[in-house]
């Protein structure tokens, strides 16, 4: 099968929805969780995922490196993972690294885009700000009347879609943004808050006939794009089941807002949680429940994976080792 979802882990730089100017057909957001979704419920591996998990930002980096220099450097973060310095990696050690890496990542994201915004007003971001600074030539006006003529995903929806998101991040309803409040609006996914906002615009991005509800020729679109269903591939034929099973807990035909809230951001489910355990699971070769450096090493594929074949210039230097 080939991997369809490749998890913007831990991340989502809202700059990342462009291409050479043109926007990304999926909203990032969506395309985590349903990454996040596909990997734990056991299905075919996606090493990209417990990368990305594992290393936060630096997954690219290690993919330019040798076998070698690759487990050298796993070893170093192994040092740093076990705090207590007892030769062993716990499950609590791991999700505590995991968690590490996803704060380290969004709030270098956060960091660098807030710090692209000048003039603030009172040490807060305005939307009107914020819109020129990332749209440019377009206004709120402009971007409802382009709408109306063209449901594609343009830079006028993208506008709507974060300005509602901006209101919904805006929790002091002043207008503008703190530093604190743009962390929700950049990543909804991590703030309790913002979750109506992240199924809203699940919607927007699967509904293609706008009837505020998901039909399984839309899922099945949307999490397999240019694959025919009646096809049927055995991954599609999984996917049905699921959301026939699983998904569509009424039995309708159809995933409506409660349902697209369970399926996408399912109570108490904690990602490093279940990261961690998962890489356990793969790594530990004497079952005692916990990773010696020697285990995680010999898996080093499984947390940090390595694709160079010169190591030469290839190797980027790495400034915390």
């Amino acid at each position: 099968m080939v991997l369809l979802f490749k998890s913007i882990v831990l991340t989502f730089c809202l700059c990342s929805m462009y291409v050479c100017g043109v926007p990304k057909t999926k909203e990032p957001v969506l395309e985590k969780l349903q990454a996040q979704q596909q990997h734990f419920r056991g299905e075919e591996h996606n090493p990209d995922y417990d990368h990305e998990a594992f290393l936060g930002q630096e997954a690219e980096e290690f993919d330019n490196l040798t076998q070698e220099e690759s487990q050298r450097r796993l070893g170093v973060i192994v040092d740093k993972i076990d705090k207590n310095n007892d030769g062993y990696v716990t499950q609590e050690e791991l999700k505590d690294w995991i968690k590490f890496t996803q704060t380290r990542y969004i709030m270098n994201d956060v960091h660098s885009q807030w710090d692209n915004h000048k003039n603030l007003e009172n040490g807060k971001l305005s939307w009107a700000l914020y819109r020129k600074d990332t749209y440019g030539f377009m206004s709120d006006d402009e971007a409802k009347e382009a709408q109306k003529s063209d449901d594609s995903y343009t830079y006028a929806k993208m506008i709507l879609r974060d300005k509602r998101r901006w209101a919904a991040a805006d929790v002091d309803g002043d207008g503008l943004l703190s530093k604190e409040e743009f962390i929700s609006f950049l990543h909804p996914e991590e703030s309790v808050h913002m979750k109506d906002i992240v199924v809203y615009e699940t919607i927007d991005d699967m509904d293609k006939d706008k009837d505020n509800k998901i039909s399984m020729d839309e899922y099945i679109a949307d999490l397999f794009p240019g694959v025919e269903p009646n096809e049927e591939p055995n991954f599609i034929k999984s996917e049905i089941e699921q959301f026939k099973t699983y998904r569509d807990k009424d039995g309708d035909g159809f995933l409506d807002i409660a349902e697209i809230k369970d399926w996408i951001l399912p109570d108490n489910f904690d990602h490093a949680e279940a990261e961690s355990r998962h890489l356990i699971y793969e790594s530990d070769s004497d079952a005692d429940g916990k990773l010696t450096k020697e285990e995680i090493l010999a898996k080093y594929d499984l947390f940090v994976g390595s694709q160079a074949t010169d190591f030469g210039e290839a190797i980027i230097k790495h400034d915390e080792l």
